[in-house]
Formats: C-alpha cells, sequence, structure tokens
C-alpha cells in the first residue's frame, strides 16, 4: 500500500486533492467508497504513530463517513431534485484547489525573484545628482510577491472551516486597503498585513495589489534602501 504521512499535507482537504490527483479521480464524480478507504487508512497509520493526529483531520473522518452513509440509503421517489450529498465536499475541494494554485503561483514568483540577481549583486547607490526617493520609488513585482510570500507563510492553514465563510472578492480588499491609508494616501505593508487573519486573505490582497496597481491607482514605494514597502496612492503628494 502506498504511505503517506499527513506532515506532508495542509489539512485534510489537502490530503484528499493529493488522492484525487493521484488515482486521477474526477472531482464532480468522486468515488466516495474508495476515498473514505484511503482516507481512513493513511489516518489510521498516523494514529498509530501518533495519538495527537489534528482534530480537523478526525473531523473530514467523520464527514466522509456522513457522506458515504447517505449515499448508501435509497434515493426516495421524488419530483424534485435532491443535491449530491458529495456536492458540499466537492465546493469546498474546488475553493481550497483555487486558492492553493494562487499560493503556488505566488511561490513560483518569489522563486523566480530569487534567480534574477546573484547573491554577489549589489544594488547601485545614487549619486548626489540623482534623487533618492526616485529611485527607491518603484519596486519590482517579485519584491512584492517575496513579501506577500513570507507573510503567507505566517498564516495558519487554510481549513475547510475557513472556506465555508462567506467568500472574499478582491473589491472587498480593496476598500480594505483604501480604508487604511493614511492622511498622506500611504499605508506600509506591515500594518496591512496585521489586519489579514488567515492566508486566503494575504493571496486575495495580493491579487487586489496587483490589479490596483495595473489599473494605475497605486504604486508601491521604497522610502529608504532596503526599507519598509508602502502603498502610495497615484497622485498623491507625499
Amino acid at each position: 500500500m502506498y504511505k503517506v504521512h499527513l506532515e506532508n499535507f495542509d489539512g485534510p482537504l489537502d490530503l484528499l486533492l493529493f488522492f484525487i490527483r493521484r488515482d486521477e479521480i474526477d472531482i464532480y464524480d468522486i468515488p466516495i467508497s474508495h476515498i473514505t478507504k484511503e482516507y481512513l487508512d493513511t489516518l489510521d497509520q498516523m494514529q498509530q504513530i501518533n495519538v495527537g493526529v489534528a482534530g480537523e483531520f478526525i473531523e473530514m473522518a467523520a464527514t466522509l463517513m456522513r457522506i458515504k452513509s447517505k449515499m448508501l440509503l435509497p434515493k426516495p421517489q421524488l419530483d424534485e431534485e435532491i443535491e449530491d450529498p458529495r456536492s458540499p465536499l466537492v465546493r469546498q475541494l474546488l475553493e481550497y484547489r483555487r486558492y492553493k494554485e494562487l499560493a503556488q503561483q505566488l511561490e513560483q514568483l518569489s522563486e523566480e525573484r530569487s534567480h534574477y540577481f546573484p547573491r554577489s549583486y549589489e544594488t547601485p547607490i545614487p549619486t548626489g545628482e540623482e534623487d533618492p526617493g526616485v529611485y527607491l520609488r518603484q519596486v519590482s513585482l517579485y519584491d512584492i510577491a517575496q513579501y506577500f510570500k513570507v507573510a503567507m507563510e505566517n498564516k495558519p492553514i487554510i481549513s475547510r472551516y475557513e472556506l465555508q465563510r462567506e467568500e472574499l472578492s478582491l473589491d472587498d480588499q480593496k476598500a480594505l486597503i483604501l480604508a487604511n491609508l493614511d492622511e498622506r494616501g500611504s499605508l506600509k505593508f506591515s500594518i496591512l498585513i496585521g489586519k489579514l487573519e488567515t492566508k486566503i486573505e494575504v493571496i486575495i490582497t495580493f491579487l487586489a495589489i496587483l490589479e490596483m496597481i495595473r489599473n494605475e491607482e497605486i504604486e508601491i514605494i521604497q522610502k529608504e534602501l532596503f526599507g519598509e514597502m508602502a502603498i502610495q496612492i497615484k497622485g498623491v503628494k507625499e
């Protein structure tokens, strides 16, 4: 039997997606008996090694068993269509997969940035004839991605409970950014990140910032060499 280790997965949804990818399962038509057995076997392996298996993994096991029992019940002969018992789980998996892909893109951007300049690269220091503020004003996409990657790693893992909450939108996070600007139309990254509680919020906020940059609503600045990055509204004098 192919063995897996729970410490390699960011929660039960991540483990279920692993089984779906490995066994090439149609996510819209999950063979619930098969995937429940795989999940319970893996959970049993971990419990034999570590009795302190995370509660959310055990909770998911109960959810799978409940879905399986519903699937075994005879379907009533009714005119109205009854929702497939697997549908809520499928929606959670699709949403989790979407956020996971966004997180991977964020990590890839950060990784690409690390290869652009060798470690021996030294940032040229502006001469006295140049304006340091202008020189340091623009920050690369890769610098932003690296910052948000680190921020995301410091947030709790994405849980299925988190995915059941009201969905965040880019407009929500744009509004959050605009609401926290200071009187100079500026917002430090550290202040913004401090208002984000989950990985999902970090990812959606990163995407909101990229869209605002593309629409030329904001720019990202560094007022000091290696200093903190900040959001600055375009057209506002500092």
